[in-house]
């Protein structure tokens, strides 16, 4: 069972797609958010998740005080759910402060190559762990031009596959392992 962990929607529980997706688990997600609202980098934020499966990552923002969240997934039965979630998160919101939340039935790379007009300043990218590094690095490179100045980019890995080639314009801020998880922190150089 996946929830929503903190904020607005706190406890609310996500639908997930049957197959084809990995879900963030609630303990790594309480932990990215931990760290993510220790640095005050979700309260006002514009958030791009990328591979969002079932939105939890991008819909965990939004309940936490992202005003606008964009979800990219391929999957037509999978953004399907996306969107039900984010009703579901959206009608949980206090008047006054709801998130606007989009779903983007697409693939991540048509999308960051069609140019999105949107700046961001959190992204979440969540590949399956098989997709390959050279496909990640692509991903990355898309990315660089859509960040605003102060953006940070979680990249969620197995632990065996080490941190990913970056591209110019991006650096590796951290990393932090919870089990076979590594979340790999990224910022603009």
């Amino acid at each position: 069972m996946t929830r929503i962990v903190s904020g607005f929607a706190g406890s609310l529980t996500l639908q997930v797609p049957r197959s084809g997706t990995r879900p963030t688990s609630d303990r790594v997600r309480e932990a990215v958010f931990s760290g993510l609202d220790a640095r005050d980098a979700v309260r006002g934020a514009h958030v791009l998740d990328l591979f969002a499966g079932s939105g939890a990552l991008g819909l965990e923002a939004a309940s936490r005080g992202a005003v606008r969240v964009l979800l990219v997934e391929k999957s037509a039965a999978a953004a399907a759910i996306c969107r039900r979630n984010a009703e579901a998160v959206v009608r949980a919101a206090p008047k006054g402060a709801r998130p606007e939340v989009e779903v983007r039935a697409t693939a991540v790379l048509p999308y960051l190559a069609a140019g999105p007009a949107a700046s961001f300043d959190l992204v979440f990218v969540d590949p399956p762990y098989n997709l390959p590094d050279a496909d990640l690095l692509a991903v990355l490179t898309g990315l660089v031009p859509l960040l605003t100045e102060d953006a940070l980019v979680c990249v969620e890995r197995s632990t065996r596959d080490g941190a990913p080639s970056l591209p110019e314009g991006l650096v590796l801020d951290r990393t932090r392992a919870y089990g076979e998880t590594a979340v790999h922190y990224l910022s603009p150089a």
